[in-house]
């Protein structure tokens, strides 16, 4: 269980990235959050892992300070959560199994880190991985020679091999093409329900969070102003989230 304890995060600038955000999310949950450019999504995602430090309040999972962690507790937490990112974050160079193989490295010694040492059973559980999201056949190939979809796809494995019981997706499908957004979108909801991850997803399309969230959660200028079903997402909330019409029809004209 991720817990939000009043938390707020002013930046150097004074921005408001959080304003007192009280949240509780529960193991196997998956959730989007949604809201308009700069209304602290990223901010809020990137807060559970503490990639970005918040300045009030507390955060803890499964009853463990985040904010609170000196710097070994918040490698042992840290190895529990996998993130994806819009820019998929792999070293184009190496080959799918490499960039796989890296989740773990956080978990490993040192001296294992920098050699990439690797045990039989890491071998197996990174082609074990990579069949769950179809990439069986790509192991040996080079990262810059995939699609956007399937390189996605390889930071989806890595999480997997981390074997994080908490996937934060940022923008996952941002730079996707909607129908690969959807097989993304579809691969996320498939280890929600088979795996039981907890899958928190930052994300602009309203149409994807509906579908495929049991949860959604929106922000407006840091602050939490709605939590609740895809179904209790009606149109006058979304007016109230987008700030009017305008706002909400630009965003449907981009997602058609």
């Amino acid at each position: 269980m991720i817990k939000f304890d009043h938390v707020s995060k002013t930046y150097p600038n004074g921005v408001k990235g959080l304003v007192d955000v009280n949240l509780t999310i529960n193991d196997g949950d998956f959730v989007s959050i949604i809201g308009l450019s700069g209304a602290g999504k990223s901010t809020l995602l990137r807060a559970i892992n503490r990639l970005n430090t918040t300045t009030e309040g507390e955060i803890t999972i499964d009853g463990q300070s985040v904010t609170k962690a000196n710097k070994q507790q918040l490698k042992k937490i840290r190895c529990s959560i996998g993130l994806i990112s819009q820019q998929f974050n792999l070293v184009k160079r190496s080959t799918v199994q490499k960039n796989v193989l890296s989740g773990k490295l956080g978990s490993y010694s040192t001296l294992k880190s920098v050699l990439g040492i690797f045990s039989r059973k890491d071998y197996e559980l990174c082609a074990e991985v990579l069949e769950k999201v179809n990439l069986s056949d790509k192991l040996h190939d080079r990262c810059d020679n995939l699609s956007g979809g399937q390189q996605q796809r390889v930071s989806i494995a890595r999480t997997l091999f981390q074997q994080a019981a908490i996937i934060l997706a940022d923008e996952p499908v941002a730079s996707l093409d909607p129908a690969t957004s959807q097989e993304i979108m579809g691969e996320l909801k498939t280890i929600n329900a088979t795996m039981g991850k907890t899958v928190i997803v930052n994300i602009h399309s309203i149409a994807l969070a509906k579908q495929f969230s049991n949860r959604i959660i929106a922000l407006q200028d840091g602050k939490l102003v709605f939590d609740g079903t895809p179904d209790e997402l009606n149109n006058d909330v979304l007016r109230m989230v987008y700030k009017g019409d305008s706002f909400l029809k630009e965003l449907k004209e981009g997602e058609a």
